[in-house]
């Protein structure tokens, strides 16, 4: 099997990498040659983080010094696969197991280029594998996965491709999948992912993913599979739709997620659910103003076409709770109101359960993968008030992300431990590690929380 990208198994060719921050970089040059001491003290070059220094050889380059900071933040390294010139490296700096594991998938994270329609403008450095390191491996894939099916345009990334992946998935891990589609939604009792999905002539559905024996601690997820997003008949302008592709950015997580315990076959029983949908303009699209019926039974009037991701998660939320889970976790790229309260790279935590929420964050803590908790603020449950049925779906501009989530818990029953994540699943912009484009968030935090209750 050939190693993932940006990293080799030969030795033969690979330089040494000497990975130091400011202070190592001080006491190791104390140690070198007068000639590199002259050569360092000649460069721009601290070891500060991001920083690389190349030293010469008589035919070319000798090795190099990698600046960083945080040594057990992945992305602390990711400069290195860009920065450096092509060829192999291979570590000569004793590292602890935390920071190789995190040098090992930072490398990884910064060779990542989406390449399924463009070539990449070079080809990474190579780092030699460390096999020691199997797990860095399996959290790459899953970031890499949510990274590959977010940037996927919709043309090849609809509902049915959506399902395809989760087939694969299930294939690949031994996992049982149902698909309820189209007007077997409505016979299954799903009205509200079917309401916001019959405009497409792709039609809606819900994948359900279940892998683990029945008598393990079970755990839900369920992720948004918005698989583009006009906004409905309350149509979003052309800049708010631009990245839409990218509305099914929970639904990745989820998969990714799912697809990482079962690789490290943490011993736990999990269901995934994915609503995966376009939310389409048509002569059949729903209206605003228009009441919709949910699985729960809740009534539920239209205020805005636009607010269709809690529409679609509530009948799947309520399928979850249906199978009491130890915990139930919901991704979903949700609402605007996170990112202008928290900016794009802090999801936004909404829970029903404190010690549930602390092990999210004390494992975000840990992993150097953030994330904020948010209020489920219920007073604000009045600006979901609806004259004509149970509650509406949006109506007000007041702490959308607080009423979004408030809305969620209306189909949680208050004994399940539930949280919901508002994540934005993306880049603006290119940084080390981090290309402009789709992006994992809290997502190892997620699986180190479930590793760490679940251990195996």
């Amino acid at each position: 099997m050939n190693p993932p990208t940006g990293f080799t198994r030969d030795a033969t060719a690979a330089l040494p990498l000497h990975v130091l921050d400011a202070a190592q970089f001080t006491a190791w040059r104390r140690g070198q040659s007068t000639s590199v001491q002259a050569w360092a003290d000649a460069q721009p070059f601290s070891a500060a983080p991001g920083g690389v220094l190349l030293l010469p050889a008589a035919d070319g380059i000798a090795a190099a010094v990698l600046g960083i900071g945080d040594p057990l933040d992945p992305y602390a390294y990711t400069h290195a696969p860009q920065a450096l010139p092509e060829g192999d490296w291979q570590l000569a700096t004793a590292l602890g197991d935390e920071a190789a594991a995190a040098l090992q998938l930072g490398w990884g994270l910064g060779s990542y280029r989406f390449n399924r329609y463009k070539a990449a403008p070079r080809a990474p450095a190579r780092l030699l594998l460390n096999p020691a390191h199997a797990e860095a491996l399996d959290l790459l894939a899953a970031c890499v996965r949510v990274r590959d099916l977010v940037n996927t345009p919709t043309e090849h990334m609809g509902p049915q491709q959506l399902e395809d992946v989760a087939r694969e998935i299930a294939h690949a891990h031994g996992a049982e999948i149902e698909v309820i589609t189209g007007e077997e939604l409505l016979a299954r009792n799903f009205p509200a992912i079917h309401a916001v999905g019959r405009a497409s002539h792709r039609a809606p559905r819900l994948i359900a993913l279940r892998w683990g024996d029945r008598a393990l601690p079970h755990v839900a997820l369920v992720g948004k599979g918005v698989c583009f997003d006009t906004g409905g008949l309350d149509i979003k302008p052309a800049e708010g739709m631009r990245n839409m592709k990218k509305d099914m950015g929970g639904a990745a997580h989820a998969l990714a997620l799912a697809e990482l315990v079962m690789a490290r076959k943490l011993p736990l029983r999990l269901t995934v659910l994915v609503p995966a949908v376009e939310n389409a303009i048509g002569p059949d699209a729903y209206r605003p103003g228009e009441v919709i019926a949910t699985r729960q039974g809740l009534s539920v009037e239209i205020d805005n076409t636009d607010a269709e991701g809690r529409i679609v998660l509530c009948d799947a939320l309520t399928y979850a709770s249906e199978d009491p889970a130890e915990i139930l976790l919901d991704f979903a790229t949700l609402t605007g109101a996170a990112r202008i309260a928290l900016g794009p790279d802090l999801p936004a935590l909404f829970a029903n359960n404190d010690a549930l929420a602390n092990d999210w964050l004390a494992a975000g803590e840990r992993t150097r993968d953030p994330l904020w908790r948010m209020p489920l603020w219920r007073p604000y449950l009045r600006y979901l008030n609806s004259h004509i049925a149970d509650l509406a779906n949006a109506g007000s501009r007041m702490a959308g992300a607080v009423t979004a989530a408030l809305y969620l818990e209306r189909f949680v029953p208050a004994t399940q431990a539930w949280a919901h994540l508002d994540v934005y699943a993306w880049n603006d912009s290119e940084r080390p590690g981090r290309p402009a484009g789709g992006e994992a968030l809290a997502l190892r935090a997620a699986f180190e929380m479930l590793k760490t209750r679940y251990p195996g």
